[in-house]
């Protein structure tokens, strides 16, 4: 046999090395990779249509640009906003998996008697997006009530249970129906949907007798005559609804209830990724043209820092449990 010259060999020997150098440098390359170096998902635990796919598609289109990768809206809707919650808690902890929170998760704490996450644990908040008024609506074909007091007296001289729709057990809109109901006398039936879309188009169809959601996904129709607006549940009027009264001015003492909407991450995400989304998203969430593209919709943009959305959360958590506990709110 012939023999390789030593020089030859020696090269193949260092080119062996030098490969297995490299292949075992991969990794660590890879895991240096400037973020974001791949799409980015958003996650939205609701269906389309809702309040909360509408502000995450506005985010995602803004932050795609921003980032220069794809933010993809990805719907995983149920169990009042607590499947998208779950998943995006168990995610890895990349960057690349975000949740579109809402209010409802606060509430969720107080009222799910199980979770299998724990919201002020398991989940980084980034920036609050947006605050959303919810509004008392009825079908206005259906309900001749022009009024909050005008409702009321014909919800206490009906012989049936008025049927509310919200967007799921546990959510803003249930807690709102079940205070309405304590401070009215009214007896209601609360039916829980998926998120809005559904609601609406029943609500737009006769099966429930009122909702109240917030106002993006029914303002179209509030506009168009097919609902009519009787009050909003925060403290001040709506920029977009100037004649329609707080619960409060129509004679209900103690509302002052909104959805906020925000970006949160998994817990364990890096802090320098975090503090990049949240610079980003600010950024856009104070643009002229994204906040005249929330005000248009009824939504009041925010852009907060994560620091602010901590104590949100916090604050937000402690009023719904008392709130849930007068109403005696409990999902299994």
């Amino acid at each position: 046999m012939k023999k390789q010259p030593f020089a030859t060999g020696r090269r193949a020997v260092a080119g062996t090395v030098l490969a297995a150098m490299a292949f075992a440098a991969a990794p660590w390359a890879a895991a240096q990779e400037p973020w974001p170096a791949k799409p980015i998902s958003l996650v939205v635990p609701f269906p389309s249509g809702g309040t909360t796919d509408v502000l995450a598609r506005a985010l995602a289109d803004a932050l795609s640009k921003s980032l220069g990768q794809p933010v993809i809206v990805e719907s995983k809707p149920g169990a009042g906003a607590t499947l998208g919650a779950d998943y995006v808690a168990k995610a890895k902890p990349d960057g690349y998996t975000l949740l579109m929170g809402a209010v409802h998760h606060t509430i969720a704490t107080s009222v799910y008697k199980k979770l299998p996450y724990d919201f002020q644990k398991d989940l980084a908040p980034i920036t609050t997006v947006a605050m959303v008024p919810n509004v008392l609506v009825v079908n206005a074909s259906l309900t001749p009530a022009k009024s909050v007091a005008e409702l009321v007296a014909a919800g206490k001289s009906s012989s049936r249970e008025l049927a509310y729709g919200s967007n799921g057990n546990g959510t803003a809109q249930h807690l709102i129906g079940t205070q309405f109901q304590a401070s009215t006398g009214v007896k209601l039936l609360h039916v829980p949907y998926t998120g809005s879309g559904p609601l609406t188009t029943d609500l737009l169809g006769g099966q429930v007798d009122m909702s109240f959601d917030t106002i993006t996904p029914v303002l179209q129709h509030i506009k168009g005559g097919k609902l009519r607006a009787l009050a909003v549940t925060t403290a001040r009027r709506s920029a977009v609804l100037p004649d329609v009264p707080t619960l409060e001015q129509a004679g209900l003492k103690g509302f002052d209830i909104g959805t906020w909407f925000g970006v949160l991450a998994p817990a364990a995400t890096p802090k320098d990724i975090v503090a990049k989304l949240n610079a980003e998203m600010v950024k856009i969430i104070k643009s002229p043209d994204f906040a005249e593209r929330m005000r248009a919709i009824g939504a009041d943009p925010i852009g907060d820092s994560s620091t602010d959305m901590v104590a949100r959360i916090r604050d937000e958590t402690a009023k719904f449990a008392r709130l849930a506990k007068e109403g005696k709110v409990a999902v299994e």
